[in-house]
């Protein structure tokens, strides 16, 4: 099944919003789906009812309780307005349940557990006619799946469970459809080159994460430029001479910062023109974030956006959540933001972190420690993989509240959405 997830599966790839509702903690997963430029054609919402790892409950009620979220909190919410790949059993579809999503916005996915009934295919033809598209998860062909998949506008293919053998038979049988496919749980360069090779198009899964470490291990020379302007925004009281000669030097850079700073997401009222006025006009708090979030883009050119969204996602987390432990929220957020720097450089976070001019317990959070300065990264790398054990240790020995970390996620997580949009 589509939610079915191995824990590693999802560490770099899902992020979750958890709403409280009728005095229960619901848990919204959402998978981003990258096409073959790596940038993202849809997320997949999955549910889970609390704090299991895995979902082990009832089908029709994750079902139902997707759907439920996303009419309370709409779609776009979860999704930053790119497609809702939302698993459907045969009930909600034949119950005309999904209607309350807009159909130009939903993919229904059909779990592989259907049964292709008249009732079934009825409701799908009826769907389709109504807009939304369909997708057929988890698939492996069987003859009595053939009236849905030429419904079908996505085939789903599990990479890990799907041999090679396996997957050129699928594909023989599906010669001349026309539909998408899509290669789930694709966690390495290897199986990505792999999928793309063999005709799959989309692809769900944290290789994007996980890329081709440079065999050299050198940190690249401009980006030696970026960690000297961090170590300047570090500075109390900031140098601004020497800021300004070091953000002029990098002509690129100059541009990413100006263009946010005039972006209306920041709301200066008059144009910007040169780093200095940008400096005198914003202050130093407000010139800190954007300098940090323009540096973070720089780092992630050539690499998946969302990388960068879910950079942000934890910058945004950890400033939020550094009240509670009683941590600098600018160190914080600067942690949350270099936490997918070895990512976006494809170099070793342990050749990363000497060049960083951070504090000692910050850097040894960055290369994975659990330590008190780590602790609310630790956090968000368990939500982010479904490991809910670790969550509920670290929120139980700080004496945190589930609830307040949960909305400081769901924050962050809407926060990062809407500050992408100013600099894709």
């Amino acid at each position: 099944m589509g939610d079915q997830r191995s824990s590693q599966a999802l560490e770099a790839s899902s992020q979750e919003c958890s709403i409280e509702l009728t005095g229960r903690s619901r848990f919204v997963a959402r998978q981003p789906i990258l096409d073959l430029r790596g940038r993202v054609h849809g997320y997949e919402l999955l549910y889970r009812k609390g704090t299991e790892a895995a979902f082990c409950g009832d089908v029709e009620l994750a079902s139902r309780t997707v759907l439920d979220n996303t009419v309370l909190f709409g779609v776009e919410k979860f999704t930053g307005g790119a497609l809702a790949f939302i698993n459907c059993t045969s009930e909600t579809l034949t119950e005309d349940l999904v209607s309350v999503l807009p159909s130009e916005m939903a993919v229904l996915e059909l779990l592989e557990t259907v049964d292709p009934s008249p009732d079934l295919i009825a409701a799908c033809v009826r769907l389709k006619s109504q807009g939304f598209r369909l997708a057929l998860d988890d698939f492996v062909w069987e003859p009595r799946f053939a009236p849905l998949v030429e419904l079908a506008d996505y085939i789903k293919v599990d990479f890990l469970l799907t041999g090679a053998a396996g997957r050129r038979e699928l594909l023989q049988q599906l010669k001349g459809k026309k539909v998408v496919l899509l290669a789930e749980k694709v966690e390495t360069q290897e199986e990505y080159q792999q999928a793309c090779s063999e005709g799959f198009t989309l692809f769900q899964g944290y290789y994007f994460c996980r890329p081709e470490l440079m065999k050299n291990n050198k940190v690249p020379s401009n980006s030696l430029c970026h960690f000297e302007i961090l170590r300047l925004l570090q500075t109390d009281p900031i140098d601004w001479d020497e800021l300004s000669r070091s953000v002029k030097r990098d002509q690129s850079l100059t541009y990413r910062l100006l263009r946010l700073v005039n972006s209306v997401g920041y709301a200066v009222r008059e144009e910007i023109e040169s780093v200095r006025s940008a400096m005198i006009l914003l202050g130093e708090e407000a010139f800190r974030r954007i300098a940090m979030l323009a540096i973070a883009t720089e780092l992630n050119t050539g690499r998946p956006p969302e990388i960068l969204k879910m950079a942000m996602v934890r910058a945004r987390f950890c400033e939020l959540a550094a009240v509670l432990c009683s941590f600098s929220s600018n160190e914080q957020y600067l942690l949350g933001m270099l936490s997918l720097l070895s990512a976006m450089l494809a170099v070793p976070m342990e050749e990363l972190t000497p060049k960083l001019p951070l504090r000692k317990e910050i850097l040894e959070a960055l290369q994975g420690a659990v330590n008190r300065e780590g602790r609310m990264l630790a956090w968000l790398k368990g939500h982010e993989s479904g490991d809910w054990n670790t969550c509920e240790a670290i929120v139980a020995s700080s004496g945190l509240r589930r609830e307040q970390v949960n909305n400081y996620y769901t924050e962050a997580v809407l926060w990062a959405d809407n500050q992408f949009r100013m600099v894709e």
